[in-house]
């Protein structure tokens, strides 16, 4: 769920839209369907800023309170946590509105790779950049991370180890300001390594690492620093630093508020914040006639995914899995969802790439398929008998039950999908309970350590694969990464370790979808569908909203004159 934070003005899309319940738009008539946003859709109100007045302050909602600021850490790795770090951390490089790359001139003045055997990456810092405690960001800083992140010292709890793991040295460059990275094996995504970059005096130790930027951002080093984190009123303020050697920021504050998200509208009504999703029709036609609101889509890396936990209790055994794969109609779930957008809803039969990326290969074939004929018979195999239309299956004296685990804060939407998951899944005999929990404990204590049977989130900004990567990967230890749900293979991680080693785009995405066709027949997760990205902000607000694949740059965020 990771984003990136500087760039791009681009053409903006018109933000021309209609959504309706039932089916319709307001005057009755159907809703006319159009194509999904291109690749590089994007739709920020684009503006020079010369066109923005100084000052102002930006109201933003997240959905739970940030457990933790080290993106590398489980909990950081959420993206609430990393819509602050964003602004505040130094982030190396950009994405343009189709995904590609940039150095950012405010921390690098160059990086490339000066070697291919081995491979040998050299960055040169920009003399001006600095921690909030005066020190020049160094190659120093780029050690400690990697240390804490190569996966050879397991006390640090790190989020990601790909990319980190393929490196054998990292010493300084050809002067104090430069930085040599080699690696002992070949790695394409090398961009996206050290992005955000972290202090080492705050990250070389284990106990720094996890606990030292838990409620808390110790140091900054960017545009913006920390003034306030006030976990009593759910608030984090940040300011422009004055240390800061880049281009002025317009805003004077940026203030991010918890809000529930079945909330969000209200908030915005309210002018409690500046923007708000306007994906759901409820809220699109409250939002759409809001004063001064313009709905501004794009094309967003964005998934949404049913996760099944192979760790324990039924979902162990992987025919149970495949049979819950053949039993939720994704097309019926999805059918649902969408029938009051304005445009074409793709279903997503990739784990690894959206519909709208090159590289996207349909890889569910029968284990995606719905067919409870099927799962019926998968079942059986397993040993869990049926006890007749409507009856849950038993096995040993036990039934077949699951928990469908949802945030107190999920939306109507998130219910609904819950609920006729429950009732696909009671019809092949397999009873599903809906556990609903406390919003800030979602993820802390059930998504990110393993407790549940099902549950259903997001990945959003998974542009590199790597980014997505540690979602499949095995376990180790007590370190799920992100496959919560601990379902993985030797094969799987061989597949993608050798996708990420490979150069040639061509070939790692053969590599890739290899590993996704493995990742269907293990039961892994059931891809629903790519979430559109449609967004009400306030129509003065400039270069924000729908980024799609591009990164944002709050120093261009600002209120026009």
């Amino acid at each position: 769920m990771r984003r990136s934070t500087v760039t791009a003005v681009a053409a903006a899309l018109s933000a021309t839209l209609v959504l309706a319940g039932c089916g319709s738009s307001d005057d009755d008539k159907p809703v006319r369907k159009k194509a999904a946003p291109a690749v590089d859709g994007q739709d920020i109100n684009a503006h020079p800023v010369s066109d923005l007045r100084q000052g102002g302050t930006l109201k933003m909602g997240l959905s739970t309170w940030p457990a933790n600021f080290n993106w590398n850490t489980p909990d950081g790795f959420m993206g609430d946590a990393q819509e602050v770090d964003a602004a505040v951390l130094p982030d190396l490089f950009d994405n343009d509105a189709k995904g590609a790359q940039h150095v950012n001139p405010n921390f690098l003045v160059s990086a490339k790779v000066v070697s291919t055997d081995p491979q040998v990456v050299e960055y040169e810092l920009n003399p001006k950049a600095k921690w909030s405690d005066g020190k020049p960001l160094s190659w120093k800083d780029f050690q400690a991370q990697w240390k804490a992140l190569s996966g050879s010292d397991k006390d640090y709890e790190a989020a990601v180890t790909d990319g980190y793991e393929q490196i054998s040295k990292v010493e300084q460059g050809k002067d104090e300001h430069g930085v040599r990275i080699t690696f002992d094996k070949p790695y394409a995504e090398w961009q996206n390594l050290f992005d955000p970059l972290y202090p080492a005096a705050y990250i070389d130790t284990p106990e720094k690492f996890n606990k030292g930027w838990t409620q808390k951002v110790p140091v900054t080093g960017n545009a913006f620093k920390i003034k306030n984190i006030d976990k009593t009123a759910q608030t984090i303020t940040i300011v422009p630093d004055p240390a800061w050697w880049g281009p002025k920021p317009k805003l004077d504050s940026v203030v991010y508020r918890i809000v529930d998200f079945t909330a969000t509208t209200e908030a915005y009504l309210n002018k409690e914040i500046d923007s708000a999703t306007a994906l759901l029709p409820e809220d699109y036609k409250r939002l759409v006639k809001s004063s001064g609101t313009d709905i501004r889509r794009g094309a967003r890396w964005d998934e949404v995914h049913i996760a099944l936990n192979g760790a324990h209790g039924p979902l162990k055994d992987v025919r149970v899995r495949q049979a819950l794969g053949n039993a939720i109609d994704r097309k019926g779930i999805n059918a649902a969802f969408s029938k009051d957008l304005s445009f074409e809803l793709k279903p997503l039969d990739n784990h690894l790439f959206m519909p709208n990326q090159e590289g996207y290969r349909n890889n569910s074939g029968e284990y995606g398929k719905y067919d409870p004929e099927r799962a019926n018979k998968l079942l059986d195999e397993a040993g869990w008998k049926s006890a007749g239309e409507g009856k849950t299956r038993t096995k040993g004296g036990k039934d077949l039950t699951l928990e469908y685990t949802l945030s107190a804060g999920s939306s109507s939407a998130q219910v609904d999908q819950a609920e006729l998951v429950q009732q696909q899944l009671a019809a092949v005999g397999i009873k599903v309970t809906l556990k609903k929990v406390p919003a800030n404990d979602y993820f802390p204590k059930f998504v990110n350590t393993g407790n549940f049977d099902l549950t259903s989130f997001r990945n959003v900004d998974a542009v590199f694969k790597s980014v997505v990567v540690p979602t499949f990967v095995q376990p180790q230890g007590k370190n799920l990464f992100q496959n919560y749900g601990s379902i993985g293979s030797p094969k799987i991680d061989g597949l993608l370790k050798k996708a990420q080693r490979t150069t040639d785009t061509t070939e790692a995405n053969k590599l890739y979808n290899e590993a996704d066709k493995e990742l269907w027949k293990l039961g892994h997760s059931i891809e629903l569908y790519q979430r559109p990205q449609i967004v009400a902000v306030r129509s003065s607000l400039a270069n924000f909203g729908a980024d799609g694949l591009a990164s944002s740059d709050y120093t261009k965020i600002g209120w026009l004159k």
